[in-house]
C-alpha cells in the first residue's frame, strides 16, 4: 500500500489519534468501571476477567501509539535489514483485531449486566466478527507475495517510463519493475506520511535495492497535484491506494496524471470504494469513499477515456487512456 498527503499537506491518518483516545478509554472502562457492576463484582471470573481485557486493550493502544517507536530509539524490535519492509506497523496490522476483540467483551459485558439489551450484544458480536475480517485483509496488505496489481495492458509494449504516483514503500514500484524489464520506473511521493513506520524515502530506497530494481527506478520528492514534470512525459502512470487519501485534490491529480502523459498512455488506479471489504475496515466511514460513479465521472473531467475495470485483492482498479489525438 502506499502513502501520500492531500493538497496543502494535510495528513488524512491524523485522525488515528481518535482511536487512540477510543482504546484508552474502552480500556479504561473494562478495568475500572466494569468490575464495579455488582454482578461482575461477584464472580471471580467476570472480576479478573474484565481486568484482564481492559488491561490488554490499554497495553496494546499505548504499544500502538508510542510505545512501539519508543522501543525502536532505544534499538529493540528493528525490522530485519535483508526483509523488505512496506511500512505497516502492528497498529493498522493488529489495530481491527483488538477492536473485534473489544467489541466481543463489550457484548459478554452487556448479557451479564443488562441482559434486557440483548439486541445491542448480539450487534456487537456481529461488529466483532466484521472486524476480525478487517483485520485479515488488512494483514494480507503485508505479504510480499500478495499481487498489488491486476493482469491488465496499461504499458502495451512493455517498455518507456513509468510514473507511480505516491509511492509509499515501493510495493507497486517493485511490482512493476520486475514485471516490465525494459521500462524505467519514476517513483514519487511526498515522503512526508509520519504513520509510516520508519516509513519515508530512505525505506523505499532500501526495499528497491533488497528488490534488484534500484538501477531502474528513480526517486523523486514531489506532490501529485503538482508535478515537476513536463506534458507527455511518461508512457503510462500507476498509483494504488492514493488518490483515494487526495481529499479536495483528487481532480487535479487526476488532471497532472493527464497532463503527464503522453497521448496513447495509460493510467493504471486503484483506489478503495466502498463495499463489504471497505466496511470490515472501516465500518461507517467506508460509505464516505468516493464511489465507483464519481470516479468516472472525475476521470472523464480530466480528459480520460476509460477502458477497463476490475477488483483486484479488495482495491477497485480503473484503466485510463489519454486520447491518442489529445
Amino acid at each position: 500500500m502506499h502513502h501520500t498527503r492531500a493538497a496543502g499537506g494535510r495528513n488524512l491518518h491524523s485522525h488515528m489519534w481518535i482511536f487512540g483516545l477510543g482504546g484508552l478509554a474502552l480500556g479504561g472502562g473494562f478495568l475500572v468501571f466494569a468490575p464495579q457492576i455488582p454482578v461482575v463484582s461477584k464472580s471471580i471470573l467476570l472480576f479478573a476477567g474484565f481486568h484482564l481485557v481492559g488491561a490488554v486493550i490499554l497495553l496494546a493502544t499505548l504499544y500502538f501509539g508510542a510505545g512501539r517507536d519508543w522501543l525502536r530509539r532505544l534499538g529493540a524490535g528493528k525490522a530485519k535489514a535483508d526483509r523488505l519492509d512496506f511500512g505497516w506497523g502492528p497498529g493498522w496490522m493488529n489495530g481491527l483485531a483488538l477492536v473485534s476483540f473489544a467489541c466481543l467483551a463489550g457484548a459478554i459485558l452487556i448479557e451479564v449486566a443488562a441482559p434486557a439489551w440483548w439486541p445491542a450484544a448480539f450487534a456487537l458480536v456481529g461488529l466483532a466478527a466484521n472486524f476480525l475480517a478487517g483485520n485479515s485483509i488488512m494483514r494480507g496488505f503485508r505479504r510480499v507475495d500478495q499481487s498489488v496489481l491486476p493482469l491488465v495492458r496499461f504499458l502495451p509494449k512493455g517498455e518507456g517510463l513509468v510514473l507511480d504516483a505516491g509511492c509509499g514503500a515501493g510495493r507497486t514500484s517493485i511490482a512493476v519493475a520486475r514485471a516490465l524489464t525494459s521500462a524505467r520506473v519514476f517513483a514519487v511521493d511526498r515522503f512526508d506520511a509520519d504513520y509510516i513506520d520508519d516509513g519515508g524515502r530512505d525505506l523505499l530506497a532500501r526495499n528497491l535495492t533488497l528488490s534488484g530494481v534500484a538501477d531502474r527506478v528513480s526517486i523523486e520528492q514531489a506532490d501529485l497535484t503538482a508535478l515537476p514534470f513536463a506534458e507527455g512525459d511518461f508512457d503510462g502512470v500507476v498509483s494504488t491506494h492514493v488518490y483515494d487519501h487526495l481529499g479536495g485534490g483528487k481532480q487535479k491529480g487526476l488532471e497532472e496524471a493527464y497532463r503527464v502523459l503522453k497521448p496513447g498512455g495509460r493510467f493504471l488506479m486503484g483506489v478503495w470504494v466502498p463495499g463489504w471489504s471497505m466496511f470490515t475496515i472501516g465500518a461507517v466511514l467506508s460509505f464516505f469513499l468516493t464511489s465507483k460513479a464519481k470516479w468516472r465521472e472525475m476521470a472523464k473531467a480530466a480528459g480520460f477515456e476509460l477502458e477497463d475495470e476490475q477488483v483486484n485483492n479488495h482495491a477497485w482498479f480503473l484503466v485510463m487512456r489519454k486520447p491518442a489525438a489529445a
